[in-house]
């Protein structure tokens, strides 16, 4: 088995699909990309039994069509120091000896058979939807971050999917937050409610290109789903269970709302936190007429902040704690200029909406429980 390939064309797909590697996995193959030559096409692939990603380029010169696995970590090291140049990868399938040419440079290492590599799942029974990909991109910054990681509740870990014949809605929680995507824009087709696991969809939003022309073609059954843009096919275990019914904890009676400058009360958030306590994270909102006063207080060590802040504001006054760490996320993943936070009680979840154009597809609502206040 032997190709010759560019060092920036290889380098580059193994950053992409290199994410996925598991570096405390107890089986050492999964340590190693594997690598499929037939004719000029040359396939590699990660996986952690969970998830599996592959990437197809060209080759350059192929002969010897064959399959091997080449331990991933030494060999993005050295693709790592090569200026743009061929690189020559012959492989003997007998003895699994590697030999790296590239430039007055030649390296060994050693492979491993490739039937010790976990076997891709192939999908029956699916339905294909096809969307693009800058909503996906979008949809995952939006939600990721209000995922939970409590092990006992293992579904709001993940991303709810739900494909409607008119919608298509994206939503986690990890019971402190939680993120409603919605795009009644899109037509999924099928309906369908599949719960996605968090890391290959933090590792598809980082190599996946925001752009509306770029098509994702999402295929699934009850087990796995498979997402395919341009030359990439991420296979992922889909998280069983019943996700919570999410529509029933958005309060809908909210009388009272506040508008303001999003990255004014982020920005006063950060400073006020710094001096409030560290254990509760708690910053009171005071809103009276146009003005909201932010305070945070850690009794402990005598420190205290408060900022003033305007705002527009429909209401009788109230006086509500957030966790500031929360609030901060939920601001600083929006976009928007000002943001409209509605709230009905103290005691009562707040939902937090961005300022938009009624032109604008995305219908995102987030929401935050309150902490309670201590006097």
């Amino acid at each position: 088995m032997k190709f010759i390939i560019s060092s920036t064309a290889l380098l580059r797909s193994l950053q992409k699909i290199s994410g996925v590697l598991s570096s405390s996995s107890t089986l050492p193959i999964l340590e190693d990309f594997l690598f499929e030559l037939s004719d000029s096409t040359l396939k590699i692939t990660a996986s952690d039994l969970q998830t599996t990603i592959s990437v197809e380029l060209m080759a350059d010169m192929a002969e010897n069509p064959g399959v091997v696995a080449i331990p991933a970590k030494m060999l993005l090291d050295i693709m790592k120091t090569f200026p743009e140049l061929p690189v020559t990868i012959s492989v003997n399938m007998d003895t699994l000896g590697i030999e790296l040419f590239a430039g007055e440079g030649k390296y060994k290492l050693v492979g491993h058979r490739s039937d010790e590599f976990p076997q891709v799942p192939t999908l029956e029974n699916t339905a294909t939807p096809k969307l693009n990909s800058s909503l996906l991109v979008s949809a995952f910054n939006k939600t990721l971050f209000a995922t939970g990681n409590d092990e006992l509740r293992p579904v709001m870990s993940g991303v709810l999917c739900e494909l409607k014949e008119d919608s298509l809605t994206f939503v986690a929680t990890d019971a402190h937050k939680l993120v409603r995507y919605r795009r009644p824009d899109v037509q999924a087709g099928n309906v369908a409610s599949l719960i996605l696991p968090k890391k290959p969809l933090n590792h598809l939003k980082n190599i996946m290109p925001d752009d509306e022309d770029i098509e994702v073609t999402m295929e699934y059954n009850e087990t796995n789903a498979v997402l395919t843009f341009e030359n990439i096919t991420l296979i992922c275990r889909l998280i069983e269970g019943k996700y919570p019914n999410y529509e029933a904890v958005i309060p809908t009676q909210n009388p009272f709302k506040l508008t303001v400058d999003r990255k004014s009360l982020l920005n006063a958030l950060r400073r006020v936190a710094i001096f409030g306590s560290k254990s509760t994270h708690q910053v009171r909102f005071k809103i009276t007429g146009k003005e909201l006063l932010l305070t945070a207080e850690d009794i402990d060590f005598s420190s205290e902040a408060k900022e003033r802040l305007t705002c527009s504001y429909e209401g009788e006054d109230i006086e509500i704690g957030f966790n500031s760490r929360f609030m901060q996320d939920i601001l600083s993943t929006l976009e928007c200029d000002n943001v409209i936070v509605e709230m009905s009680a103290p005691n009562r979840a707040g939902i937090i909406l961005p300022e938009k154009a009624d032109d604008d597809p995305e219908d995102i609502l987030m929401l935050i429980m309150p902490v309670m206040l201590t006097q």
